[in-house]
C-alpha cells in the first residue's frame, strides 16, 4: 500500500478533485477490509464521509462539487484522514469527533457508541402506531450514551425526557451535546444503573438501545467495534444482561398505556425463546434495521423478573 508521502509527491498529485479523493479513499478502504457500520454500509459513503469532514463540505453539497479541484492542502488533509481510517480501525464517528442521528449533529468519542440504531425512523414518526406524539409528555431513555436518542425525542416530538446512563464519562458527552442542542430545560441527565436512580418517576415511553452483545459474538466483532467501550456492547454469555432488568422494571415506571421501546439486535430470537409469555411486537422499519420490540405496559404487568 502506498503511504500518504508517496501520494502527494507522484502519484498523489492525479487525485485532483473532490470526486478522485473519495474513488481513492474506497479503494484504500477495501483493500485494507475495514468493516463499514457504524454509520455508513459501504466504502464509497464512508470515503465520502471523510474527504467531506476534511475539506469542510457540507453533505448536501452540489453535484458539481464533487468535479471541483482540491488544493495541494486539501488533498493532503484528506489522504491524512483516509490512510488514519485504514491503518488504526477506528470508526469515522471517532476519527472525526461527530456523528448524525435523526438529522441532527453529535459530538462523539470513544466513551460512547457511534449513533446508528434504527430507533431514528421510529422517532421521526412519533413511534406511532403504539404511541400519539400528543400524548407523549414524559418519556426515558435507557443508557443514553451521547445523548442522541433522548435530544432526537426531545427535538422531533417536543416531549421532556430523563436521560440514564452508568458512564459518568458518556454523561460527559451527552450533556454537551444537550446544551448544544439547548435542550438543558427539557433533557434531564441522570447517572443511574438501569432504573436504579428512578424511584417513584413514571413515564409514557420507555426507549433503550442497551447492550445486548452476547459473549461470543464480542469475541469475532470487526476490529472498529473494539474501539467503542465495551460496557455499551456486552451483555453475557446470552446477550440478556440489562434487557431482563429493563424487562422486569418497566412496569413499574410505565404510565397506564405507556410502552416499551427496546432494541435487542441480533438478540431478539433468544429474548422472544425467554419470554414466551410476552406479546412481543417487532418493528418493521422502512429506512433498514431490525431487532427493536416493543410492549404495552398492560403486557408488562405479569412478567416474572425471574425468567431466563
Amino acid at each position: 500500500m502506498q503511504g500518504a508521502d508517496e501520494l502527494t509527491s507522484g502519484p498523489g498529485e492525479t487525485l485532483q478533485t473532490v470526486g478522485d479523493l473519495i474513488r481513492w479513499g474506497a479503494s484504500r478502504l477495501n483493500a485494507a477490509g475495514r468493516h463499514f457500520g457504524h454509520g455508513t454500509d459501504n466504502a464509497a459513503d464512508e470515503a465520502r464521509v471523510l474527504v467531506f469532514y476534511a475539506l469542510a463540505l457540507d453533505f448536501d453539497a452540489p453535484d458539481y462539487f464533487y468535479q471541483c479541484r482540491v488544493t495541494g492542502a486539501e488533498r493532503q488533509s484528506a489522504i491524512d484522514l483516509i490512510q488514519q481510517r485504514v491503518a488504526s480501525g477506528q470508526p469515522t464517528a471517532y476519527l472525526t469527533g461527530e456523528a448524525w442521528f435523526a438529522g441532527l449533529r453529535f459530538e462523539v468519542n470513544e466513551n460512547v457508541l457511534v449513533p446508528r440504531s434504527p430507533l431514528a425512523e421510529l422517532i421521526a414518526n412519533g413511534f406511532a402506531p403504539w404511541c400519539q406524539p400528543a400524548q407523549l409528555h414524559r418519556a426515558l431513555d435507557l443508557g443514553t450514551g451521547s445523548g442522541c436518542i433522548a435530544i432526537a425525542m426531545a427535538t422531533h416530538i417536543g416531549c421532556r425526557v430523563d436521560a440514564t446512563d452508568v458512564s459518568e464519562q458518556a454523561l460527559a458527552v451527552a450533556a454537551r451535546n444537550v446544551a448544544a442542542h439547548d435542550l438543558d430545560d427539557q433533557v434531564e441527565l441522570i447517572q443511574s444503573d438501569v432504573y436504579e436512580q428512578l424511584q417513584g418517576r413514571r413515564y409514557d415511553l420507555i426507549v433503550s438501545n442497551p447492550p445486548y452483545v452476547p459473549a461470543d459474538s464480542m469475541a469475532t466483532l470487526p476490529d472498529e467495534y473494539g474501539h467503542e467501550p465495551d460496557l455499551a456492547l456486552a451483555a453475557g454469555d446470552d446477550g440478556l444482561d440489562i434487557v431482563r432488568r429493563i424487562i422486569s422494571g418497566a412496569a413499574e415506571h410505565l404510565n397506564p398505556g405507556g410502552v416499551l421501546v427496546c432494541e435487542v439486535g441480533e438478540s431478539a430470537q433468544t429474548v422472544i425463546e425467554c419470554y414466551p409469555q410476552l406479546p412481543f411486537e417487532w418493528v418493521d422499519f422502512q429506512r433498514g434495521g431490525d431487532g427493536v420490540f416493543v410492549l404495552r405496559a398492560n403486557a408488562l404487568t405479569e412478567v416474572v423478573a425471574d425468567v431466563g
